[in-house]
């Protein structure tokens, strides 16, 4: 398998207005902070300076979270679902319209391949508001009782790899269920999140209703610890998921955490070659390996260990890493220095304990923060690399003989979000569904998404559900 060598096809910047500097938005405006120092965000692929941002202090945090409870008091959860499914339609389409830019603007900021941005994200942003824009008027259907109540001021904080994606997985259920949000995105991917505050003010969404505040974790501390927050909702790390349970036990607050994984992907010796070698690939390769429920253990059944490693690297060695802009590009930029560190770091780990570690050539740009798809053969469940959330473009392979085996080496982890079974036969993918400790669990696919579908996780993956009906009821008072 050779790789077909391809003239650049970059995607267009013009159509991204990426303003010098930007605010706070606060009550439907976008307002100065008043007790942070501004930041920079920068471009990955290239370390350009693409904004300074304000930066929100406890003061902010204050700001915004008592405009959210007076929208919520006086507008927005008196409102009828009927009304409030008007304006989730409509930023919905808005999204649809501005689709475009949105994508141009996530892979600038964030780093990951235009290809996923613009068939993969963005689709699924507009998605997720259009599927719970129908939900608004049907809130009695949810299964929370006859007169499910919304919980009041929802506390939002969001990660930097999916950036518009965990926005809409957290913001469009909310406000469907009655809710009034102040969300906090990542430091190191706002840009989509003020843009999509500027589509709240041209759905003339009411004021207060959707509040965005820019910062590091002491921003993030400040909004999960405001006495006046009714809901916490955090996407994350596991340690960072702890400490806000931790902040919120023994208070009012509702808590969903949604958390890292370690997932399996699991081959038996029947599994559609073809189809399985893409599942892996896209399993481990999507978006960079900037995955939570990405299959970074990969479990190969010994009787085809050699095919399937085989192919394996044959088909890595099609992959192009390079500009995010450039339609042809598969794996783009590791989202920041801090990132990069830690998959080198746990690379090298891997290496010193033991294991083999190979990636295909490829030229990786001079400059920006850059890691080429890698994969580590002879681990062992004692490995670290085997063990902890890389977070990267590392693939780890570990074999078994028997479905049991397979089982007790898949659920041989603390986390338990996903995990990836590959055979012809049903009966084999029930039974191994059945005894797999995973939130989400695909059949002969991965990384398979869809506003309708429920995803969460158990153990140290976290608890509650986005997506879905179950994803709704997390924003209703029981």
């Amino acid at each position: 398998m050779s790789r077909f060598e391809y003239a650049p096809a970059p995607e267009s910047r013009a159509i991204v207005d990426i303003k010098s500097s930007y605010g706070l938005f606060i009550n439907g405006q976008f307002v100065d902070a008043t007790d942070g120092k501004p930041f920079k965000t920068v471009s990955p692929a290239s370390e350009e300076v693409l904004a300074e941002v304000s930066e929100a202090g406890p003061a902010d945090v204050d700001k915004a979270v008592r405009a959210a409870r007076k929208a919520f008091d006086k507008v927005w959860g008196p409102m009828s679902g009927k009304d409030r499914a008007k304006y989730l339609f409509r930023i919905a389409r808005l999204i649809q319209e501005r689709a475009r830019e949105l994508a141009v603007l996530e892979s600038l900021d964030n780093g990951k391949p235009i290809r996923e941005s613009r068939d993969v994200d963005i689709p699924l942003v507009a998605a997720h508001f259009f599927y719970y824009a129908g939900w608004a008027d049907k809130l009695e259907y949810a299964g929370v009782g006859d007169d499910p109540r919304p919980w009041g001021v929802a506390g939002q904080v969001i990660p930097w790899n999916f950036p518009m994606l965990m926005l809409a997985w957290k913001i469009a259920p909310a406000l469907a269920a009655g809710n009034t949000v102040v969300l906090k995105p990542a430091e190191t991917t706002p840009l989509t999140a003020l843009a999509f505050a500027e589509i709240c003010r041209q759905a003339d969404l009411p004021p207060g209703v959707v509040n965005i505040v820019t910062g590091a974790g002491h921003t993030g501390q400040a909004l999960v610890e405001h006495p006046d927050v009714d809901k916490v909702a955090f996407t994350g790390s596991t340690d960072v998921g702890r400490a806000i349970a931790r902040s919120v036990a023994g208070t009012r607050k509702a808590v969903t955490l949604e958390l890292g994984g370690k997932a399996a992907n699991i081959v038996f010796e029947d599994a559609p070659i073809d189809q399985t070698i893409e599942g892996i690939v896209n399993g481990i390769f999507f978006n960079q390996g900037h995955v939570c429920c990405a299959g970074s253990r990969l479990l190969v059944q010994e009787s085809v260990y050699d095919e399937v490693l085989g192919r394996l690297k044959r088909r890595m060695e099609t992959l192009r890493v390079g500009d995010p802009l450039d339609k042809n590009t598969d794996i783009g930029a590791i989202n920041s220095a801090a990132q990069l560190a830690k998959i080198r770091e746990l690379s090298q780990i891997g290496e010193d304990e033991g294991a083999e570690r190979w990636s295909p050539e490829c030229e990786l740009p001079a400059n920006g923060f850059w890691f080429p798809p890698t994969v580590f053969t002879g681990v062992s469940q004692a490995h670290r690399i085997a063990r902890e959330e890389i977070f990267g473009p590392v693939l780890s392979v570990l074999t078994f003989r028997t479905p049991a085996e397979a089982v007790e080496k898949a659920n041989n982890t603390p986390f338990g979000l996903s995990a990836g079974i590959w055979t012809e036969k049903g009966s084999r993918i029930l039974w191994m569904a059945n005894q797999l400790r995973a939130g989400v669990v695909w059949a002969n696919t991965f990384n398979r998404f869809d506003p309708t579908s429920p995803f969460g996780g158990y153990k140290e993956s976290g608890y509650g559900r986005e997506g879905g009906r179950h994803g709704l009821e997390a924003y209703l008072a029981h």
